[in-house]
């Protein structure tokens, strides 16, 4: 199998070895100082990449390419083009050359653009992304070579997600090196900001999903009564894996190892027919390519196999839903990660100036993370006890909470905590070395070893966003502390004072305990931390002065870009609820109260039946069941006629923060009203009367 592997991996990659072998000497090192450096691309040096790539790709039976982005929708999107040009005598070449490779010409007016764009202004470009390899995709359609850009306006303005990621890792970059050079390290010319996106999903049975409009229309149930069992016995995470799912997997590693993507783990989650995928780490763009690239593939596989893949970050109410964490590092261009504390950090005083500029960045704009990690669907998973809660914090664990500890209580951190053998009990066994403090499942933003886990994200969300954030937000810390350090006569004084002064000033954010604790939210208040339960409430951070002279000062966004990013999220919320609203009435009306009626009608009947053969006989449980029956039928009803109204309503209001409030506050309300009822008359009304798969079929018939 690890030969097998080893020809597969990076089979449908334009990467470096590819690249190597196919480019001349001088080509591939003006394109590699490219990528390593930054520096401009050479025109010749474009079209001499173009005819090579276009030569590969025809080879492995490409007859398209496509420059291949993704637009603030959170998807990807992609124009094809064939590679034919028309010659003399109706014959054609294949032809592909620079100008097409860097730049691209897609309609610019049918993506959202939060008023970037008018609707007659159609022109934008997409251009090239060299730092992340061109590769193959193989469908219905043929093979294309799918070039990853970047998506802007004719007039600049970023319109995708990965131009400002890839600005964000620049100021990251320039400021990180800043430090280094402070510290001696002359060597380090480039920081990379270091990317593992844990990928957590449902698989069901298609043609169950097929049966169950909410599930089509919204990505989750908008109605559904828990079956007997869910996942109180805890046996499905790390459980094995069923043959079918086992089936989906192996397909799907083949084809990610394909396309040169790092699957490494997988395993059953911890609610029923709940999966997930990890990669090894990439730079932060590549690894959002990547991230794309497995949730459409994983769609795409489970297809083949019968099955639906649900990203959706609650499908299911009553069970774990699905998040995407995001592992965050940074690497040198000489290889050390700059966030691994050593076997004593009280004494890796870089290390500890690099963790107190994440404590300041993430305390300062806790409000700003928050909103990174937003979507509609998020805002059923976050706090609901299996998920972190809204309120951003920080967990260091013992041995670094202790050393920060000890800095702003004394000044100065003499010892770090050890972690020694742990015994089973078991001579057979051999001892294991114990790290020096546990994991938080329930934190936000945890330290795990030698790396940030932001564990907010939702499972549907591009992680090029929160990054993004993520990225400007430690820049601009760093940024404050290079400052400092750089007018400073007595560096080792100054750097000393700049970490005891930000731990001292920041240290609210850090919060080792229960983030699913009711009591926690109360502290969380007391410590000033904003709280931002719904993505509504998160969306006006984002236009802020603060966040935008930030964002500003280091090019990541301009104040337009961000305006218009506050629009399409408002947009995007209304759109959202909107749809699942529509989605429960359209259900509620021609599939649940028919179906309730006839079940009434089948009671009725019995009931009278009964009573004409046996007068005497005792019809109390029928006459029960049809009141009760009945009662809940009119309570559909009358939630039905509110949500109805309700929805008209919110289109009256003026688009944009008014009518996503009034989604939130009256239509979200009224969904969940509606609801109620028809999950009661689950419980009751005959299985086989039931017009649609209830959640044991969904859930454990896979």
């Amino acid at each position: 199998m690890q030969e097998k592997l080893t020809e597969i991996f990076g089979r449908d990659v334009f990467n470096e070895s590819v690249m190597k072998e196919r480019l001349p000497k001088e080509t591939f090192r003006a394109l590699m100082k490219t990528i390593e450096s930054g520096e401009d691309l050479d025109p010749n040096v474009a079209n001499i990449v173009a005819n090579a790539m276009k030569d590969w790709a025809i080879e492995r039976g490409a007859t398209h390419y496509t420059h291949w982005f993704q637009p603030m929708t959170g998807i990807t999107a992609e124009k094809h083009d064939s590679f034919i040009t028309p010659v003399s005598g109706g014959k054609v070449l294949m032809e592909f050359s620079g100008k097409e490779l860097i730049k691209g010409e897609p309609d610019a007016s049918s993506f959202p653009s939060g008023g970037l764009r008018a609707t007659f202004e159609a022109r934008g470009y997409t251009a090239w992304d060299c730092t992340s390899p061109a590769f193959l995709r193989e469908d219905a359609a043929g093979v294309t070579l799918c070039i990853p850009t970047a998506f802007c306006s004719y007039t600049g303005e970023a319109l995708d997600k990965k131009t400002p990621l890839l600005r964000s890792m620049e100021a990251l970059s320039t400021q990180v090196v800043r430090i280094l050079k402070l510290f001696g390290h002359k060597d380090v010319t480039s920081v990379s900001c270091s990317v593992g996106a844990e990928q957590e999903y449902f698989l069901i049975d298609r043609e169950k999903y097929l049966q169950r409009e909410d599930l089509v229309f919204t990505g989750r149930t908008l109605f559904g009564a828990m079956p007997p069992k869910g996942q109180e016995l805890e046996d499905h995470y790390f459980g094995s894996i069923k043959e079918r799912i086992a089936s989906f997997m192996r397909e799907l590693n083949i084809e990610l190892w394909k396309l040169g993507i790092l699957a490494k783990t997988q395993h059953n989650e911890a609610a029923p027919a709940q999966h997930e995928i990890a990669p090894i780490y990439s730079t932060a763009n590549i690894a959002s390519d990547h991230n794309q690239l497995i949730m459409d593939t994983m769609k795409k596989v489970a297809m083949r196999h019968g099955l639906a893949c649900l990203l959706h970050e609650k499908p299911f109410a009553g069970v774990n839903g699905s998040g995407k964490h995001n592992n965050w590092s940074l690497v040198t261009n000489t290889g050390k990660n700059l966030l691994e504390p050593g076997k004593t950090p009280h004494e890796n005083i870089q290390f500890l100036l690099f963790l107190s500029a994440i404590l300041k960045a993430v305390d300062e704009h806790a409000d700003l993370l928050r909103m990174s990690a937003s979507c509609p669907g998020n805002d059923h998973r976050l706090g609901a006890n299996e998920a972190p809660p809204a309120i951003i914090s920080i967990f260091l664990g013992d041995q670094l909470a202790d050393v920060v500890s000890q800095l702003i209580e004394t000044g100065e951190a003499k010892h770090s905590k050890q972690g020694g053998n742990l015994s089973t009990g078991v001579h057979t066994l051999p001892k294991l070395r114990k790290d020096a403090t546990d994991r938080n499942r329930t934190s936000p933003f945890a330290f795990t070893g030698n790396k940030f886990e932001f564990r907010t994200l939702g499972s549907s969300m591009s992680i090029a966003g929160a990054n993004t954030v993520l990225n400007t937000i430690v820049a601009d810390a760093l940024s404050d502390i290079a400052d400092e350090i750089e007018t400073a006569s007595d560096f080792d004084m100054c750097v000393h004072d700049l970490i005891k002064r930000t731990v001292t000033q920041h240290q609210r954010i850090i919060f080792n305990g229960n983030g699913y604790a009711k009591e926690w939210l109360e502290e969380a208040k007391w410590r000033g931390l904003p709280n931002l339960e719904t993505m509504v409430d998160a969306i006006p951070c984002i236009t802020d002065e603060k966040v935008i002279q930030m964002f500003e000062k280091f090019g990541v966004y301009n104040s337009a870009e961000l305006n218009s990013r506050a629009e399409i999220n408002y947009e995007a919320y209304s759109k959202a609820i909107h749809i699942e609203a529509k989605t429960m009435i359209e259900m509620a009306s021609k599939k649940y109260i028919p179906a309730i009626i006839t079940y009434t009608k089948n009671l009725a009947d019995s009931i009278n039946a009964v009573k004409a053969a046996v007068p005497e006989a005792d019809s109390s449980v029928q006459v029960n069941l049809l009141k009760e029956v009945s009662t809940l039928l009119t309570k559909t009803n009358e939630a039905l006629n509110n949500l109805k109204e309700k929805s008209a309503q919110a289109l009256k209001k003026e688009a944009g923060k008014e009518q996503a409030e009034f989604f939130k506050d009256e239509v979200v309300a009224a969904m969940a009203a509606l609801r109620s009822p028809v999950d009661e008359l689950e419980m009751l009304v005959d299985k086989n009367v039931w017009p649609v798969p209830t959640y044991g079929d969904l859930l454990f018939e896979v």
